[in-house]
């Protein structure tokens, strides 16, 4: 992933060019006071990277600067919650929360300017192209002065650089590197970081020569002022550089970039270093860095997920305690029961939110590969899948279980016991969806699994076979892609049973040096095609592209249905 180089600088810069004296009056000199003690502590937090507790008291402090519609202050404490959750991946939250601010930012060219370059980094890391180059825009009519301007402009280069429009990116970066400011020895990070996305832009539009020369430059500079988090971009580009020319120099600045994102902790370059590794394809080597890549991107998402549930966990328990406090002083002599009402539908909702953490960790596992737009696509189809049947599954239960909680004595054991019941048939059904996306053994219990899979559907009047399965030589098949081919097969049985009637399935495995080949057929009722996409069949079709194979259906009403998948070794 091709960073900003302003990307944390602009965060850390919201701390001082968005910030706000505290509003006061004789009427609200108390919770003026009170808010920017709690802003200014959460100021010290974020300096300090302590995210959390920043986030909390940021949010703590907006709440009483509403109480006294200190617009200032709202705006400039949402910008800097926007920025936190930036810091920790959950791009679609931190629009949400900036946009918030607008209203509260009106006459302030400093906060919308921070507004607007926050909206620009979130859409461009969600491939938002086009509307983050129109939010850097914005953010330059709102810069100072001509310097304040080239970081924005730079970031549009790099957004060009993603949409692969390199001339346009040489000409942008080109134009900065001339300016003069840059001579200045504490701007050498910022032209390291110039030069070596006009390297790579060149070498990605041809002038190979022109392009090492650059980015070899740039390393040099980042190592002379010890820019180690710089040096990680240099590696990853010389890495790309070498992949079409020389494997072991590529290797060896892969490795560069990922011991060095390894010591910083920066997991999404280490991620883009072991996918270099991995399309060099080092056979024995292969599987170890496909299997520390899922290790790794797995840990991402968990962590990520956790944060934003932190986040939304957050505003929702402030806003909750605001409603109780007001709740406790009209209400006291009912305080107890609200209190274990609340009790019980945090338990309600912490159980459903957890296991749908791990639903989601486990579908965004399976997807990654280098077709961004089709791996998106195939995550999304397979999300909206499973989130439709929590709802329609489990949906109706919670909220059952909710208002069984509002609405008997839960003091009574009778009761206690039957609401313990209604929460343990949930747990089982959310177990039951969980273990239809779990892991799959892709090691030499492969073969053994897939056939007990297939087995579960056989019955009396329900006949699976599979033939020639033994003739594959499934170590020449990668691991990413037997995945794709198990989530395959299962959807096919899925599709079968809920649709087909099919009395006889026969699956055929065929394959030469380079291709494999899976035929399948039932004798069930079929279908039209039109209706192939409301069986949801669309997400075997996105799977299977997503490892650059192909599948075809053949089906009409009472022919039975076919599929026809190939998929190159």
């Amino acid at each position: 992933m091709l960073r900003s180089p302003f990307f944390y600088f602009i965060i850390i810069l919201s701390l001082f060019s968005c910030k706000e004296k505290k509003t006061s009056n004789s009427n609200t000199e108390a919770v003026s006071k009170e808010a920017g003690v709690l802003r200014d502590k959460a100021d010290e937090n974020y300096q300090k990277q302590n995210l959390n507790t920043a986030f909390y008291e940021f949010n703590k402090s907006k709440l009483l600067f509403e109480t006294v519609k200190d617009s200032a202050n709202i705006s400039y404490v949402l910008i800097q919650m926007a920025s936190i959750q930036q810091i920790n991946g959950d791009y679609y939250g931190s629009k949400e929360t900036v946009t918030d601010a607008l209203p509260y930012a009106k006459n302030n060219i400093n906060h919308i300017g921070c507004i607007n370059n926050i909206l620009g980094i979130a859409d461009k890391e969600l491939s938002l192209y086009n509307d983050a180059i129109f939010y850097y825009n914005e953010s330059i009519k709102y810069s100072k002065d001509l310097e304040e301007k080239q970081g924005p402009r730079s970031n549009i280069a790099a957004v060009y650089i993603q949409q692969k429009k390199y001339e346009k990116a040489i000409d942008l970066l080109e134009s900065i590197l001339s300016q003069k400011f840059l001579d200045n020895e504490s701007k050498a990070s910022f032209k390291a970081t110039l030069q070596d996305n006009l390297g790579y832009a060149y070498f990605k539009n041809g002038s190979d020569e022109k392009g090492f020369y650059l980015m070899n430059e740039s390393l040099k500079l980042r190592n002379e002022i010890k820019n180690t988090y710089g040096s990680i971009e240099s590696y990853l580009h010389l890495g790309d550089y070498y992949s079409k020319k020389d494997l072991q120099k590529s290797d060896d600045n892969a490795l560069a970039a990922y011991n060095a994102a390894t010591k910083l902790n920066s997991v999404d370059e280490r991620l883009e270093a072991l996918q270099i590794l991995i399309s060099n394809n080092h056979s024995a080597q292969d599987s170890k860095y496909v299997q520390k890549y899922f290790s790794l991107n797995d840990s991402i998402i968990k962590v990520r997920n956790n944060f934003k549930n932190k986040f939304a966990k957050i505003k929702y328990d402030s806003k909750k305690e605001k409603d109780e406090n007001e709740k406790l002083r009209l209400e006291k002599a009912e305080n107890q029961l609200s209190l274990q009402k609340a009790s019980y539908m945090r338990i309600v909702f912490a159980i459903v939110f957890v296991f749908l953490v791990i639903l989601i960790a486990i579908l965004i596992r399976y997807y990654k590969n280098k077709n961004k737009a089709i791996e998106f696509k195939s995550s999304y189809d397979t999300e909206t899948r499973i989130a439709k049947k929590i709802h329609d599954e489990l949906a109706n239960d919670v909220f059952n279980v909710i208002a069984f909680t509002e609405s008997q004595p839960l003091s009574t054991e009778n009761t206690r016991e039957n609401l313990l019941q209604k929460l343990d048939d949930i747990y089982g059904r959310v177990r039951g969806i969980s273990k239809e996306n779990n892991k799959i053994d892709i090691g030499e219990n492969f073969t053994k699994n897939i056939k007990e899979m297939l087995s579960v559907y056989n019955t009396n009047e329900r006949n699976i076979i599979a033939t020639n399965f033994e003739n594959v030589d499934w170590e020449t098949i990668n691991d990413v892609k037997k995945i794709t081919i198990s989530r395959v097969l299962q959807e096919l049985m899925v599709n079968m049973k809920k649709h087909s009637k099919a009395s006889l399935v026969v699956i055929k495995f065929e394959s030469d040096q380079k291709t494999l080949f899976i035929n399948y057929t039932d004798n069930g009722i079929g279908c039209e095609k039109t209706e192939v996409v409301k069986n949801g069949l669309l997400n075997m079709e996105n799977r299977i592209q997503a490892v650059k194979g192909t599948i075809e259906f053949n089906t009409s009403p009472n022919n039975g249905f076919k599929a026809k998948i190939v998929i190159p070794k």
